[in-house]
């Protein structure tokens, strides 16, 4: 879930309007099809009317069809032949029907394209603007949060703009005709809607208002729902290593059950509704029958209005279920607008400032000058505080520190992961905020703590470091990374199936990978943070060799933990709860630094137990 609850959304269906974009015209065929439908379906009881009233006058010989709207009264035609005017009437009816039926289906057409379309809109804004976040925005929502925002968030949006489409131009357009209609054959018997549409009315508001924030809560569960499927499913290896099958069943189950009830809050309320709506429309029918049925008697009203007026009167109140159904749904999508709409007015932390070059930096030096940086952002809380230190273009400088002493955090400003608080970060000579985005992050290779493959072979992720490399180029990065022996061991070579994230690769082997697709950048600066963790001595020595021999010029970065994959360094900077201890080489730290000095006799102190046993 969210670190927190973002504030309601302000001009979101403005922002969601424009993702209707190519697909405004069919949008706008789909509303005129469904009106042009409910044209024909409130005239046909009109006619209907008319058949009635000729059946039940058996004395009569003469048969005129007459437009009977209020003061309107006005004869379309007159026959003779009763059989005669009762096929003419029934074609008519037969006609409109089908009519009204292909305006349906041609509505639903139109509504289904443009609603997809618009989803497909909505989803590739959201996903380009996820794309552009900065880390510091990343923080923000968690990958399950972000998932479920471009899944049922998005769905539950274009069921809304469907319904917006179709059933919210269908439901008024029908019941005002409809209204018009009933009250033009008995003004008297429709004061019964004075009574009833102010209950219905005041029902749905009720409703809307106790049903919108459960569905808030419930998608916010849904978060956690699926935060928990996908960590089960990305450490499914650990899980069963280490037996805990039940746990994460439990586990699941309850965050399901939780979803569930929350889930059946809501409905529960619609489930009231729908009944309540029922009750209404029965005792609204019941009425109108029974004073409809005494005007028969009367004399002061034929079957066949009757008849027509009970249509109308169904017409009626379906209108006002669909709109209530219709609110609903809209009232599910608010929730889900909100945390759309939450995504894309995330103000994105690190843009390009306004002049900033698209060149690239002309060597791989860099400078931090006074360099104070927080996460959070607050000059009281600092991540790394007073960092001054110079690196020359080309030269090997290894970062070495306890957990947690910020290590990565100070290679992370380098190619603008996150900006400085204050001071600078310069790069070829530059404050890394004069240089586009793009061409800086192109200067600087960075192998991060958790290695990423990508599904597919493993030369397409390796071209992500250079789409347009050659083999040969390939080759040079995968030999220098100690990856070339390995990959030539699969039957397929370069073309093995890594699988999703790279499980068919031991982590070791990951590793050299990733840092084959960095050096096929040919990058100017090479940031490598914890990255040969996983593999013995000896290839790590070999990686760095590689890396000396065929990339001499690359200024090269290496947090590590273990002395010995730092200790040829022309410099080594020792980190310390966000500062740095001390600056040198690996004979002067031990000689002068005692944080180094201790991590150095306790590995090799571990390495002594390891020769003895």
């Amino acid at each position: 879930m969210e670190k927190q609850k973002a504030p309601r959304a302000k001009g979101g269906l403005r922002k969601l309007a424009t993702c209707v974009g190519e697909f405004k015209t069919v949008s706008i065929m789909a509303s005129v099809f469904v009106a042009i439908e409910v044209l024909f379906e409130v005239f046909i009881p009109l006619i209907m009317a008319q058949l009635i009233n000729v059946g039940m006058d058996a004395d009569s010989t003469e048969f005129t069809f007459m437009l009977d709207l209020g003061n309107l009264r006005e004869p379309l035609f007159t026959m003779y032949n009763r059989v005669h005017f009762i096929i003419v009437c029934g074609a008519m009816m037969i006609g409109m029907a089908i009519l009204s039926l292909l305006c349906g289906a041609m509505s639903g057409k139109c509504a289904a394209s443009a609603s997809t379309g618009f989803a497909m809109n909505l989803r590739r804004k959201v996903f380009y603007k996820v794309e552009n976040f900065s880390f510091l925005n990343l923080d923000k929502f968690n990958t399950a949060s972000l998932v479920t925002r471009l899944t049922t968030d998005v769905a539950n949006i274009q069921n809304s703009y469907m319904v917006i489409i179709r059933l919210l131009v269908r439901a008024p357009f029908m019941l005002i005709m409809a209204l018009c209609m009933a009250i033009s054959i008995s003004p008297k018997l429709s004061i019964i809607f004075g009574v009833t549409l102010p209950i219905l009315l005041v029902g749905l508001l009720v409703g809307v208002k106790v049903v919108f924030p459960r569905f808030e809560k419930m998608l916010r569960k849904y978060d956690d729902l699926n935060e928990s499927t996908q960590e089960n499913l990305i450490g499914i290896r650990a899980v069963k290593a280490y037996v805990r099958e039940d746990y994460e069943i439990k586990r699941f189950k309850s965050v399901s059950e939780t979803v569930r009830k929350l889930q059946f809050s809501a409905e529960k309320v619609i489930v009231f509704v729908s009944p309540f709506m029922q009750i209404l429309v029965h005792a609204c029918i019941i009425c109108i029958v029974w004073f409809g049925g005494n005007d028969i008697i009367e004399g002061g009203m034929l079957l066949g209005d009757l008849s027509a007026f009970l249509s109308y009167v169904m017409q009626i109140l379906m209108s006002l279920m669909m709109v209530a159904v219709s609110f609903l749904m809209i009232v599910l999508s608010r929730a889900s607008m909100d945390r759309i709409v939450e995504v894309l007015d995330e103000k994105i932390d690190i843009e390009d400032t306004e002049g900033a070059t698209d060149e690239l930096p002309i060597d791989g030096s860099i400078d931090f000058e006074n360099v104070n940086f927080s996460y959070s952002k607050n000059p009281n809380n600092l991540n790394l505080s007073n960092i001054d230190l110079h690196i020359k273009s080309g030269e090997t400088v290894g970062i070495i520190g306890g957990t947690g002493s910020a290590k990565t955090s100070l290679v992370q400003l380098i190619p603008r992961l996150y900006d400085v608080l204050d001071g600078s970060v310069k790069v070829g000579g530059k404050d890394v905020r004069e240089y586009k985005i793009e061409p800086l992050r192109e200067a600087v290779g960075m192998v991060l703590q958790k290695n990423t493959l990508f599904s597919g072979t493993i030369k397409e992720n390796l071209l992500w470091g250079n789409k347009d490399a050659t083999d040969e180029e390939i080759y040079d990065a995968a030999k220098a990374a100690q990856a070339h022996d390995f990959i030539m061991s699969f039957p397929k070579g370069y073309e093995t199936d890594l699988g999703q994230g790279g499980v068919n690769v031991s982590g070791g082997q990951k590793q050299r990978l990733c840092i084959a697709r960095a050096l096929l950048k040919k990058p100017k600066i090479m940031i490598l943070d914890d990255s040969t963790s996983a593999v013995d001595t000896a290839t790590d020595a070999a990686i760095r060799a590689g890396l000396k021999e065929k990339f001499g010029d690359t200024t090269v970065l290496i947090i590590a933990q273990r002395i010995a994959s730092v200790q040829e360094a022309d410099k080594i900077v020792v980190m310390n709860d966000g500062k740095i201890d001390a600056v040198g080489t690996h004979e002067e730290l031990l000689a002068h630094n005692e944080i180094y000095r201790d991590v150095y006799m306790s590995q090799q102190h571990g390495s002594d137990e390891g020769e003895v046993k």
